[in-house]
C-alpha cells in the first residue's frame, strides 16, 4: 500500500509543529524508473495540485520498513514530507513560500526526524550531523542556481540543527525545543535565514 510510512512521518512532523496537511498518502506516486524525491506543484484555477514523487521502494514502504531504508532514502522521504507539510500549511494560511525556504525547512526536519527529536546520545548525534551536513553530496554544480540554493540550505540547516541540539536537546529541554521548532516553522523566509545564521 503506497504512502503508509510517508503518512507516519507526516504525522510525526505535524505533532512537532502543531500543523496539519492533507492526507499525504493520496498524493504519493512512485517513480516509474530511477528518480529522486520531488514535490510537483501546479496551480489550476486557484487550486493547488500536488504530487509527491518518491523512489518506488520508499513510496511503498510500510511502517516497519524504516530501518531497511538507506540514509539517503530516509532523507528523501523526510524531505518530501517536509515540503508537502510546509506547502499545505502556507496555502491554508494564504502565505507564499520559496524553494529556498522549503529546502531549509527540510534540512532541519531531516535532523529532527533522524535524531528522534534530539534524543540520540551526543556521539550518535554528532555522527548524524556529519552524515547530513558534513558529508552531503550535491547533484547540481555549485555555480548553478539550484546548486547554490541547496548548499546554502544545507549550511544554514546544519547551523540551526546544531543550535537545537546544543541549546535544547542535550540539556533535556525538549519542550523548549518544540516551541523553538514551531516558531521556526512559522517564520518567513527572511526570519528563518536570520535565525539559522546566528
Amino acid at each position: 500500500m503506497t504512502g503508509v510510512l510517508v503518512a507516519r512521518i507526516l504525522r510525526e512532523l505535524e505533532r512537532y509543529y502543531d500543523a496539519t496537511a492533507e492526507d499525504v498518502a493520496s498524493f504519493v506516486r512512485p517513480h516509474e524508473g530511477p528518480g529522486r524525491e520531488a514535490l510537483l506543484v501546479r496551480e489550476v484555477d486557484e487550486v493547488l495540485e500536488l504530487q509527491l514523487l518518491l523512489p518506488a521502494n520508499v513510496a511503498g514502504a510500510g511502517p516497519g520498513a524504516w530501518t531497511d531504508l538507506s540514509l539517503d532514502e530516509r532523507c528523501q522521504l523526510v524531505e518530501g514530507v517536509s515540503h508537502f507539510l510546509l506547502l499545505c500549511e502556507r496555502a491554508r494560511a494564504g502565505r507564499s513560500t520559496t524553494q529556498l525556504e522549503l529546502e531549509l525547512q527540510a534540512e532541519v526536519d531531516k535532523w529532527l526526524v533522524l535524531s528522534r527529536g534530539g534524543r540520540l546520545p551526543p556521539e550518535h548525534d554528532d555522527a548524524l550531523h556529519d552524515a547530513l551536513y558534513g558529508d552531503a553530496a550535491f547533484l547540481h554544480d555549485e555555480a548553478s542556481i539550484e546548486g547554490a540554493r541547496y548548499r546554502l540550505a544545507n549550511r544554514l540547516g546544519a547551523r540551526f540543527a546544531r543550535h537545537l541540539s546544543e541549546s535544547y536537546a542535550r540539556k533535556g529541554r525538549h519542550r523548549d525545543m518544540r516551541r523553538a521548532l514551531a516558531s521556526f516553522f512559522r517564520m518567513s523566509q527572511e526570519e528563518k535565514l536570520r535565525a539559522a545564521s546566528r
